[in-house]
């Protein structure tokens, strides 16, 4: 097994261990990632049978490298020819009801395994003379990758009742890795979902956002709703679940419907707000429904409704309110427009007003509408798709044309008080929307002298005249 070793820094820690008469260990995600191939990260965890920080220390004098010392936690942090390397002293755990903080004594490695959230993640490499590159498994870590399973060390109900985040932890790994979560995990997740209330909203959102970046975040969505988490920690998209029935008219389930886009816009893109946008696209709809004995099922206005929602959401997920908050909620009010295009007849001026709308993010709209075709008839996707692509050729045309995404106006408010002498007030802003207005409709050009040309006659129709402008 010692070529799992191969890192000069375990041949390092080797000699310094049998120096200071000390156990050490590799323990956790890198002994995960050799045993599964996977691409190894640049954080590795160091196990000490004794003091960490003074296991560290030494290694740091040795190395002649910086030593950063956490107190608070008992643990230590060096960096070595690129990789972030951490060091813990082995411990034992208990807990209280009340809190996710254990109280912490000094323990053994069989200890600090017992500790551990899932048997994929307790598995070890020694680092010690006599048993270099050993591993030690004794919660059969390596058979449960092999089986891609997802088991905790010891009873799931105390596991995740001691620290409810761990519930999310097993949902994250198992989407992030493509692996089941045990019968017996996946049954006390169910039972301790309300436990989930002692976990702050950041490291909840945390947990979260990792699912949503998953190749399949659909996997994890699915074990959210199940066991009931999905509920407790993001009520919005838990009504979208479920499908309601009147007069033998029923509408699709929007829950499921969302994850089909959340996955198609994952194939396509690793931006995370991208994603939210899938999340959130129809997040209005259970608000907006309303049965029509004519018509069926609508969901009138829910673009707008649900753009309205996104700050609330976002502040209440502890997400960032700022430009990515924006993004989100820019796409979530668009992400009609594009579809009414491929019904309608595409007409010049709807696309220059959406490339003016979307500026910039018109790419990633059109990518979550394709996204958000997910009819099973073949023959309808097909259309769906033929005309999608018209609508780009399109976007293209008119934006080569007229050059509308991320549209300055050729005349600004200065160009018009200038020109009429007068100051700020209700004239600008008439002729300033005029201009834009005509522009987009396609009656001028988007060009400086066309829209001089319309600012005067506009003027002159609210009663103003140009100034005499001196020699």
């Amino acid at each position: 097994m010692s070529q799992n070793l191969d890192h000069p820094i375990f041949s390092i820690i080797r000699e310094l261990a049998r120096t200071a008469n000390v156990r050490v260990y590799v323990i956790g995600g890198y002994v995960r990632d050799r045993i599964m191939c996977r691409p190894l990260k640049d954080d590795i965890d160091i196990l000490v049978v004794g003091s960490g920080i003074d296991f560290a220390t030494k290694l740091g004098d040795a190395l002649q490298t910086k030593v950063t010392v956490y107190k608070s936690f008992g643990t230590a942090m060096l960096v070595y020819k690129g990789l972030n390397i951490e060091f813990v002293g082995a411990r034992k755990e208990s807990y209280r009801s009340e809190s996710r903080k254990p109280i912490v004594e000094n323990g053994t490695l069989e200890d600090d395994q017992n500790r551990r959230d899932f048997t994929i993640n307790a598995m070890a490499y020694s680092l010690n003379e006599d048993d270099f590159g050993t591993l030690l498994d004794p919660f059969n870590g390596a058979q449960d990758i092999q089986n891609s399973v997802i088991r905790t060390p010891l009873n799931p109900q105390i596991t995740f009742s001691d620290d409810p985040l761990r519930m999310l932890r097993a949902i994250r790994f198992a989407t992030q890795l493509n692996f089941r979560i045990d019968v017996s995990a996946l049954e006390a997740i169910a039972e301790q979902a309300d436990r989930i209330k002692i976990i702050s909203k950041e490291r909840v959102t945390d947990e979260l956002n990792k699912i949503i970046m998953a190749p399949r975040p659909s996997i994890g969505f699915t074990y959210l709703f199940d066991t009931g988490l999905l509920e407790r920690i993001f009520p919005a998209m838990h009504q979208l679940q479920g499908v309601e029935y009147i007069d033998g008219k029923g509408h699709k389930d929007n829950f499921y419907h969302t994850l089909e886009v959340l996955d198609n816009v994952a194939v396509s893109s690793d931006d995370l707000w991208l994603r939210w946008a899938a999340i959130m696209h129809d997040i209005a709809k259970p608000a907006t429904k309303r049965f029509d004995k004519k018509v069926g099922w609508t969901f009138h206005g829910h673009e707008d409704r649900g753009a309205k929602m996104v700050p609330k959401l976002f502040a209440a997920l502890k997400l960032p309110l700022n430009e990515k908050m924006r993004f989100v909620q820019k796409l979530v009010q668009l992400h009609l427009r594009p579809i009414v295009l491929v019904k309608d007849n595409i007409t010049d001026s709807a696309v220059r007003r959406l490339l003016y709308e979307a500026g910039d993010d018109i790419d990633d709209l059109m990518l979550l509408c394709h996204a958000d075709v997910t009819t099973k008839n073949d023959f309808k996707k097909k259309r769906y798709r033929e005309n999608f692509e018209l609508v780009k050729q399109k976007l293209r045309d008119v934006e080569e044309r007229d050059q509308i995404r991320n549209w300055q106006p050729p005349v600004d408010g200065e160009d018009i008080m200038k020109v009429f002498g007068i100051g700020p007030g209700r004239h600008v802003g008439v002729i300033k929307n005029a201009i834009r207005e005509a522009i987009l409709e396609g009656i001028i050009p988007n060009s400086r002298d066309e829209a001089l040309s319309f600012m005067m006659d506009k003027g002159k129709s609210l009663g103003l005249a140009p100034v005499q402008m001196d020699e």
